[in-house]
């Protein structure tokens, strides 16, 4: 029998480093950063202290969570990195941040987010219809936010431009509870 723990499971969170107009995305990113430290499991996110990014960082330190900040060095003004972290990594550009931040997870998890955050899931989501992997992605779809995308990968199957097992590699949940229940 082994002495070592068993390593934390990490949860990648993808969002927007502004607010958004809806106060909803706010809660929702709070509760998903204490979500994930009261299940034990550390949050790997974009190291900002700004917008959606600061409020998941701020739940999941609030909660006492363990978080794992990935920045470029060109965003550290920009974003306002977040130091306090319980580590802090500066990358040379966004390509490293993204492949830091997702071989540093074991979830990928999708809140409110502009070009940036479809960015990032539309590059896991390729790998994962490449099989390159097979972690689980899921779109936290706070009131809707993310209907026209959902609408418009809908599109793209039914125009033949992807197989309908596109579908399987992502899944929508309208709630942090709802993350949380799937999770666990």
């Amino acid at each position: 029998m082994s002495n070592h723990p068993s390593p934390r499971r990490s949860v990648c969170v993808y969002c927007g480093s502004r607010f958004g107009s809806n106060p909803a995305y706010k809660l929702a990113a709070t509760k998903l950063g204490q979500t994930i430290a009261n299940m034990g499991w550390r949050l790997v996110y974009g190291a900002g202290d700004v917008g959606l990014m600061g409020a998941v960082a701020d739940g999941a330190q609030g909660a006492g969570g363990e978080t794992f900040g990935v920045i470029p060095e060109h965003l550290l003004r920009r974003e306002v990195g977040k130091r306090d972290l319980t580590q802090f990594i500066v990358t040379e550009n966004m390509h490293e941040r993204k492949k830091v931040m997702y071989m540093n997870s074991d979830v990928i998890v999708v809140l409110p987010g502009g070009a940036g955050s479809l960015d990032e899931m539309f590059e896991v989501l390729t790998w994962r219809q490449l099989g390159l992997h097979e972690k689980p992605i899921y779109l936290l779809n706070i009131e809707g936010y993310w209907d026209p995308l959902i609408t418009l990968l809908d599109h793209v199957i039914d125009q033949g431009f992807a197989d309908g097992t596109l579908r399987d590699y992502f899944t929508v949940v309208e709630t942090v509870e709802g993350l949380a229940a799937t999770l666990s």
